[in-house]
């Protein structure tokens, strides 16, 4: 890890910890410190006021949102940002977000449709989305919103636009794939915690005259949940390091596949390990096991990675699979 990466590392997780030790702590409360913080120009570089960061720096900063349970949308900010300069479109000075699934059409300058599943849609300034090849950049002071929420209770709109004004660009950006790769972020890190508070658990936690830790059945849980978390860290670094390679497509996909049935097996054996306890409001688990269980649907589910990632690998065929994913790690 870089110097850079260290320091960006340290004051992520002092924020981020400060910022989510009270969950009721109002959005409107908790988004000045983070754009404050500087975190929304991650991606872009120092010509443009932005920290020059990559996609392992923004890896490493959305893993520890996800750690921490923090209720901000950090990297969709970075990737909303990243995005409106890679096209050109106008920067934002308040919260930009990213649209996961768009139903509509665009007649000269304006849009019509609606834009569904919007985190934090309805505080943000700006929303950015791709729609035929383009990149959008509409106002959400434009759009009808009806709230939605996540099963951690944040927020995840949607805004309904009627012929409104759009900033537009051709672009190449697969906004679902990175959206993907947030989400496999944050899961690594929400699975990084709640394994270190089920071996706490545990290893607190008496029965029979010792602690479950040491029951064969509650170690055989740990040491498989242990490998869950360690493999969507992996598929998340490897991602990030290909994305600044250049071509991530099959990374990010491969990822997010990976990371999804990871967040549902790591949820399942925290609770399993924590018993009755890991169910209620007072404890803290739930704000890790809600987000890993939205995260997982979001950004696409399980059944659009895995086509995905079968349609190239059937196009590899037996002989050229080892090649292509050789090449693929020589090349990041």
């Amino acid at each position: 890890m870089s110097d850079a990466r260290s320091m960006l590392v340290e004051t992520a997780d002092r924020l981020f910890t400060d910022l989510s030790a009270s969950p009721d702590v109002a959005f409107a409360e908790v988004w000045p410190e983070l754009n404050d913080a500087g975190f929304a120009a991650l991606l872009l570089s120092e010509d443009e006021d932005g920290f020059g960061g990559d996609w392992g720096d923004l890896f490493a900063v959305v893993r520890l949102a996800g750690f921490r349970a923090l209720a901000a949308p950090v990297g969709e900010a970075a990737l909303a940002g990243w995005a409106l300069a890679g096209a050109g479109l106008d920067p934002v000075e308040g919260l930009a977000t990213l649209a996961p699934a768009v139903e509509g059409a665009i007649e000269g300058d304006r849009f019509t449709g609606s834009l569904r599943g919007v985190p934090w849609g309805g505080e943000a300034e700006v929303v950015v989305a791709t729609l035929d090849g383009r990149l959008l950049r509409l106002s959400v002071a434009d759009a009808g919103v009806t709230q939605g929420f996540s099963p951690a209770g944040e927020p995840r709109d949607r805004l309904t636009f009627d012929s409104a004004p759009v900033q537009m660009a051709v672009s190449d950006i697969d906004l679902l794939a990175c959206g993907a790769f947030l989400r496999t972020a944050q899961i690594a890190g929400a699975l990084d915690a709640a394994l270190a508070a089920s071996i706490a658990y545990a290893n607190d936690r008496v029965q029979f005259g010792k602690p479950i830790a040491k029951f064969q059945t509650v170690q055989q849980n740990l040491a498989i949940f242990a490998v869950e978390a360690a493999a969507v860290n992996t598929a998340g670094q490897a991602a990030a390091r290909a994305a600044d390679a250049g071509d991530a497509s099959f990374e990010f996909a491969a990822a997010k596949l990976r990371a999804n049935a990871a967040a549902g097996q790591g949820a399942a054996l925290a609770h399993q390990v924590h018993g009755a306890i890991g169910f209620t409001l007072e404890y803290p688990l739930h704000r890790l096991t809600r987000r890993l269980t939205g995260w997982r649907s979001e950004f696409g589910g399980d059944r659009l990675w895995a086509e995905r990632v079968g349609r190239r690998v059937a196009a590899l065929g037996p002989e050229g699979l080892w090649h292509e994913l050789a090449r693929r790690a020589d090349a990041a």
